[in-house]
């Protein structure tokens, strides 16, 4: 049920909010009679449970005007109040409450009174529907029914055709039937009626046709035709039964326009959804990615994808690479991610520390970005000369490095917030400092790669990263992970953005 509750105590109040939806019911609050009676017509409830004491109108007044506009269905009213006399309990009930409870609420009682409530409510929902369902039968043809006589004059009508047409039944009967007819029909049917009563074929008898009628006002409007031929007291008499489909050519109208305009928004979002891709794959294909010593892959889940990679050498020489994953997947999710590109690529020329390029990523996506909005990262940086590296992982999947016969060396876990979320007071900046062996490589990827999921349900995860690299040497690797995620799937597509890039060190 929809119950409204009222109560100038907010802890009571509460109490019976938490109560009645414990039960299942939907709950409208109110703090006094005032606000009970605008609530009650503007949301409709199917019970009252009311207080007395309330500031600006008292229960007894808001249950009087509560009963006074329920008219057409009976609302229930519990009064739920402190008063115990036998005299509040009389002029509650006077005032048009159907039960009483007094204060502190036994809720087993209160459990059963609802229970009782609602099947009376549900035995007068059935009731009125029933009646419903006569007075459609009785009072709501939908099609207008007519008959004449052999002369093509009315002799009877409902009133469905009154509505139709727009005549009375009394301006109707006796009228010749061609009076609802517009040309040529009205000039040619007493003909058509003299050939057919002279013995030659029916054109309309016996059949449904598609006509123009006229009405009173003299609109032309479609119908359906339908004409039978009855014999009563040995006389000949013709029923049509006549249905406007005005409504229905204006909506097949309608839909024609609408199949026009969704077209056309079809061809302009596609439009511009290449230029989009255009614009995107001009920021994503940057010069840094043919680096010999990446090799990487984006499998968006969408036309655009939310996952990015990018690469760069510092004119120290100095290599970066970049694994970034922005919230959600499609267009917007790959919106979300172009101030990292740009920026990755203007600090990485600038040969910045990877600490100063977190620190200007994050101030720009907490400056741009809405709420709910973050870019989860991976950013590394290679000194080549130095054989040392840093690395910084911000809710993206912990990295690995696996040395020349793939096994894992050393993890990179996930241990710093995704840019974007909070200030850089509070988010932590400091990379990991690693060094390699011969031959090493380091593996970074997104959350859509280890979640990626099989027909059954399960997940890639990173024992399938685990076991995809075992015993495979580094010029192999990447292709033993594209081939181990394509049966993984079966066919199937992943729910997310997938990214993977492994980089060779040096």
């Amino acid at each position: 049920m929809k119950v409204l509750a009222v109560d100038d105590n907010r802890t009571n109040l509460h109490i019976l909010q938490v109560f009645l939806k414990k039960l299942g019911h939907e709950v409208i609050l109110a703090e006094n009679g005032e606000e009970a009676v605008h609530r009650f017509e503007h949301d409709a409830p199917d019970l009252v449970l009311l207080d007395i004491m309330m500031p600006i109108m008292d229960g007894f007044e808001a249950a009087r005007r509560i009963k006074a506009t329920s008219t057409e269905r009976w609302t229930p009213i519990i009064f739920l109040s402190a008063l115990n006399r036998d005299e509040n309990l009389v002029e509650g009930l006077d005032s048009g409450a159907d039960d009483y409870l007094t204060k502190p609420i036994n809720f087993v009682v209160l459990e059963a009174k609802l229970r009782s409530m609602q099947r009376a409510l549900g035995m007068q929902q059935e009731s009125i529907d029933s009646l419903r369902r006569v007075q459609a039968i009785s009072d709501n043809v939908i099609d207008a029914i007519i008959t004449i006589n052999e002369l093509g004059l009315i002799a009877s009508v409902n009133r469905a055709a009154e509505r139709i047409f727009g005549w009375r039944s009394d301006e109707l009967l006796g009228q010749n039937i061609k009076m609802l007819m517009p040309e040529p029909y009205h000039s040619e049917h007493d003909g058509y009626l003299s050939n057919y009563m002279g013995g030659k074929p029916a054109k309309i008898i016996g059949q449904e046709r598609e006509v123009e009628a006229l009405r009173k006002n003299g609109e032309r409007f479609p119908v359906t035709l339908g004409v039978t031929e009855v014999l009563l007291e040995n006389k000949r008499m013709f029923i049509g039964v006549v249905r406007d489909i005005s409504e229905q050519k204006a909506a097949q109208q309608k839909l024609r326009e609408n199949a026009g305009l969704l077209q056309a928004y079809y061809d302009q979002n596609q439009s511009e959804q290449q230029l989009a891709m255009r614009l995107m794959e001009q920021q994503l294909h940057r010069k840094g990615l043919q680096d010999s010593r990446l090799h990487y892959k984006v499998i968006p889940a969408e036309n655009f994808s939310g996952d990015v990679v990018a690469a760069s050498r510092s004119p120290e020489g100095r290599f970066y690479a970049l694994l970034a994953d922005a919230t959600g997947h499609g267009l917007t999710a790959a919106i979300s991610v172009l101030p990292v590109l740009a920026l990755f690529y203007r600090m990485t020329k600038l040969n910045r520390s990877v600490k100063e390029i977190i620190q200007e990523l994050n101030l720009q996506l907490k400056e741009s970005m809405p709420l709910g909005r973050f870019v989860a990262a991976t950013l590394l940086c290679l000194d080549e000369v130095q054989s040392n590296g840093e690395i910084w992982v911000g809710g993206t999947p912990e990295a690995f490095m696996f040395d020349r016969w793939g096994r894992t060396t050393r993890i990179f876990p996930s241990e710093n917030l995704a840019l974007g979320i909070v200030d850089n007071d509070f988010i932590e900046c400091k990379p990991v400092q690693f060094s390699w062996e011969k031959e090493s490589q380091l593996v970074l990827c997104s959350d859509g790669l280890l979640e990626a999921a099989n027909k059954e349900g399960v997940q890639f995860g990173a024992q399938g990263l685990a076991a995809a690299t075992a015993n495979t040497s580094p010029i192999t690797r990447f292709n033993h992970i594209e081939s181990a995620l394509t049966r993984h799937l079966e066919g199937g597509v992943a729910a997310d953005d997938i990214s993977l890039m492994i980089i060779d060190c040096p």
